[in-house]
């Protein structure tokens, strides 16, 4: 076989191989396309800004007992869409009580409202695993005329985990400091991010306990609003449940349906939003009816 029909039999074998190889490569998205969708999953493998067509999210009006942290979230996300100074902000407590619900909501509601012609809110989902590549992530969007909300969903530290330091840096620390066009938000069932006995433990084995402890609490700090969410009492249950099965049309007897609904919350040890949307969801399912 000559070398002409050598280079003809392997240039098509190197050229699938190659394309191949392409093809198992992970993507990169130096520049992501950000009129996409208006909320966004970052993946830190790739640096990739993955869109969200249809967002798991609940009404603002269906959201019962927390209108007080409502409020103030709304107003500082409505200042910072407007292009004013707003705070970073760490929704903290109970379980099930609607933090990353109302997030997601408030987003919504604003969008809604927002004058024709101007910018969409953006809001970008970072996972807990993927913190320390939000310097990476702050690149991307620094330089958009658009405003975005980095939401990470049930943020905490435990005691070996030093990627808080990415966050802290990102928040008001590093030289660059917090992009004007982004505010952080996140969710977490502990106050200062940082499992209890992990600062005890810090406190009883430093030299000076105050100072071993203080940068690790001082994480919490850099969020300028700390919004607590507090498990609901039975009336504000019921009144969750009540304004589901309204809203979704679920129509059995009010006695029936109160009944039903505190044995749920019996069962499954707790009262909240978080409940009371499972039995609505129990309930519409017994009844054929949807809630999507």
């Amino acid at each position: 076989m000559s070398n002409s029909t050598d280079r003809e039999t392997l240039l098509p074998l190197l050229e699938r191989i190659a394309g191949a190889l392409e093809r198992l490569a992970p993507k990169t998205q130096d520049r992501p396309d950000l009129e996409a969708a208006d909320a966004l999953v970052w993946h830190a493998a790739g640096h990739v800004l993955q869109p969200v067509k249809k967002v798991n999210r609940v009404e603002m009006a269906l959201l019962k007992g927390v209108d007080r942290v409502r409020d103030q979230l709304f107003d500082n996300t409505l200042r910072f869409a407007r292009g004013l100074p707003a705070n970073n902000a760490l929704l903290w407590g109970a379980r099930g009580m609607g933090k990353s619900s109302l997030v997601k909501a408030i987003h919504a509601q604003i969008n809604h409202e927002r004058p024709e012609g101007s910018h969409a809110l953006k809001l970008v989902e970072i996972h807990r695993e993927d913190i320390e590549s939000l310097p990476a992530l702050m690149n991307i969007v620094r330089q958009s005329p658009q405003q975005f909300i980095v939401f990470c969903d049930d943020l905490s530290f435990d005691t070996d985990d030093t990627s808080y330091k990415s966050l802290k840096a990102v928040l008001e620390g590093g030289i660059e400091g917090r992009p004007d066009n982004v505010v952080f938000y996140a969710t977490s069932n502990r106050r200062h991010l940082l499992p209890r006995d992990m600062m005890e433990n810090e406190r009883s084995t430093a030299i000076n306990p105050h100072e071993a402890v203080e940068e690790k609490v001082s994480l919490s700090d850099r969020f300028g609003l700390w919004l607590g969410f507090h498990k609901c009492s039975q009336d504000e249950y019921l009144d969750m449940v009540f304004s589901y099965a309204k809203h979704f049309g679920l129509d059995i007897p009010a006695e029936t349906m109160r009944a039903e609904a505190l044995e749920w919350a019996t069962t499954r040890g707790a009262r909240s939003g978080r409940t009371a949307w499972q039995y609505i969801q129990d309930l519409a399912g017994r009844l054929g009816k949807k809630t999507s």
